[in-house]
């Protein structure tokens, strides 16, 4: 959780202040939960005894970045026009970029990146060291622990590969060995374009859909239709769509309830370091988690037997898909704005 973003009073925690910006800054989290220099975890005891069976754990370094959408404190990306959230893929590749190993296959596609690569990361310095993933997300409104109002993203980079992109990881290398070098999201992405029932929003590009397996009520997930590994290998034209299909996404969740709807979301792809194969069968998508079931102040809570036993869906990803389905067009806040004007 960023605790301040230092965008609507320009100060950081240090007592440094953040410049004039027109679309994107990029700083380091004043409150890193992952630091460049972390002392080595020591074992207390040794190989065979219960503790070392039972408590394990490994010291992780990394750097934290908080990336501001915009300028102004009140425009989240549901109120932003598509043109304006393409600054914010172009500063996630940037990053994404500057990190990337060159050893990676990816870096033979990627631009040549350095930090800064304009003005907007005036607080971004080269990494020391090379990592193995980047995480980037976004944690929208109090109830998923947002605790500043300006809207912003986090991005994570750390030594080790997190726990759900290392499962995601293994069932994709699966697939793509065991069914003859296909990639598994791409195929899922041709089946939701071809049933359409659980599909909210597609283009040439990417399609968004409420997943079979969908946990929350109104779980989104947005995939590439092609194979893409991560976002160096997105055209301008891609981005362009990106964007779109973001925008969609958004607006939809806010006029559904006609409130400001929390979620996470996060983007999952290729990591920074790893093997020519773990590259290979990365496909990028990001995952849209809100917990709003019926109202804007109802929500779900996984509790007794879906902590216990396994997830129940209250609604089907079907009903789902069909009731955002129906809350595309102007955003409602808008409306307001224009019906009050007359």
């Amino acid at each position: 959780m960023a605790r301040s973003t230092r965008s609507c009073d320009r100060n950081h925690a240090a007592g440094d202040i953040n410049p004039d910006y027109q679309n994107t800054f990029v700083f380091v989290n004043d409150y890193s939960a992952v630091k460049e220099e972390q002392a080595e975890y020591q074992l207390r005891d040794r190989d065979g005894s219960l503790s070392s069976l039972f408590l394990r754990a490994e010291s992780v370094t990394g750097k934290c970045y908080v990336v501001t959408f915009a300028p102004s404190h009140n425009l989240t990306l549901a109120d932003l026009p598509p043109s304006d959230i393409v600054p914010i893929i172009n500063t996630w590749t940037d990053l994404y970029t500057a990190h990337l190993s060159p050893l990676s296959p990816l870096a033979k596609a990627a631009l040549a990146t350095t930090l800064p690569p304009s003005n907007h990361h005036a607080h971004v310095t080269n990494p020391q060291v090379q990592y193995r993933y980047m995480q980037i997300f976004e944690n929208k409104g109090a109830a998923m622990g947002c605790s500043n109002p300006h809207p912003h993203g986090q991005i994570w980079t750390t030594s080790s590969l997190p726990e759900e992109p290392a499962i995601e990881m293994e069932q994709l290398r699966k697939y793509h060995r065991e069914q003859g070098g296909c990639h598994m999201l791409e195929d899922y992405a041709k089946l939701e374009f071809d049933q359409k029932e659980r599909t909210v929003f597609q283009n040439s590009a990417f399609i968004a859909v409420c997943p079979w397996w969908a946990t929350w009520p109104f779980e989104i997930m947005i995939i590439a239709r092609q194979h893409k590994r991560a976002l160096t290998d997105f055209t301008s034209d891609e981005k362009s769509q990106l964007a779109e299909i973001m925008s969609e996404v958004t607006r939809r969740y806010d006029n559904l309830f006609e409130t400001q709807f929390p979620y996470s979301m996060g983007l999952h792809q290729a990591p920074l370091e790893g093997s020519d194969e773990e590259i290979e069968c990365s496909h990028f998508h990001i995952h849209f988690y809100p917990p709003l079931l019926r109202s804007a102040t109802v929500r779900k809570f996984l509790v007794g037997y879906e902590m216990m036993a396994e997830p129940q869906r209250d609604i089907t990803p079907e009903q789902a898909a069909e009731r955002l389905r129906g809350c595309g067009g102007v955003l409602y806040r808008a409306s307001m704005g224009k019906e009050e004007q007359k």
